[in-house]
């Protein structure tokens, strides 16, 4: 009980609040961001779309180089190209790059997955009907797609969330910083830790619900008359 009136202030809630908004925005934030930068490298890859090999190599590179780099390597080089680069950035612009980085990799692979899905039957019968390249994407393959990469995008979207943590390594005032400065107050480490693995989970469970809500979403929208 003590412990827990020594949790239960203003401060600490605070505390709380404000380092669980900051691994939400990152988190959202950096994924977002990724997704848009991995559906682009997947279009690089596809002949049917961008039909220039330069393109696909400069996407191949990228992919395979970033999915096998360890998140607190590529955190640390972002946060030493910055310097290296005098730009004068806070640790959350260093995290959220890190991480659309990071999502970026894996994403480009998950939509490239969901785009090659599709039998190639099904861009001949849309250039048949005087369709271009994006008008198809748009109009054809991406409604049948759209539940192939989800599932998987969001998968990794909710391990990518987890890893926010290591941002601490660097000052980043997320979850896992909080827990530990109130481990420092005094506070009981199973009571700071257990708050954020609740935390985490809750935020960890919207993203799931989230995408399963877009699924069915994208999945009915195909099915409706114009």
């Amino acid at each position: 009980m003590s412990d827990l009136d020594l949790f239960l202030t203003p401060g600490n809630l605070r505390l709380i609040g404000y380092s669980f908004l900051m691994t939400a925005s990152l988190s959202v934030l950096g994924c977002g961001i990724g997704f848009l930068g991995g559906f682009l490298l997947a279009l690089m890859r596809h002949p049917r779309i961008i039909p220039f090999a330069v393109a696909r190599w400069v996407a191949i590179v990228y992919t395979e180089t970033f999915r096998r780099i360890p998140f607190l390597v590529k955190l640390m080089c972002v946060f030493f190209a910055y310097q290296y680069a005098g730009a004068d950035v806070s640790m959350f612009t260093v995290a959220v790059t890190t991480v659309a980085l990071s999502a970026a990799a894996f994403a480009c692979e998950n939509v490239r997955a969901g785009l090659e899905s599709i039998h190639p039957n099904q861009w001949d019968a849309a250039e048949t009907m005087n369709m271009g390249g994006f008008t198809a994407l748009r109009r054809v393959i991406l409604p049948q797609a759209w539940p192939v990469m989800i599932p998987p995008s969001m998968t990794y979207s909710v391990g990518l969330v987890k890893s926010t943590s290591i941002a601490s390594q660097i000052g980043l005032f997320e979850l896992t910083y909080a827990a530990r400065i109130m481990t420092n107050k005094g506070i009981s480490a199973g009571l700071a830790f257990g708050t954020i693995l609740i935390l985490y989970f809750v935020l960890c469970f919207s993203l799931n619900r989230f995408a399963a809500w877009l699924e069915v979403r994208l999945a009915t929208s195909r099915h409706r008359q114009p």
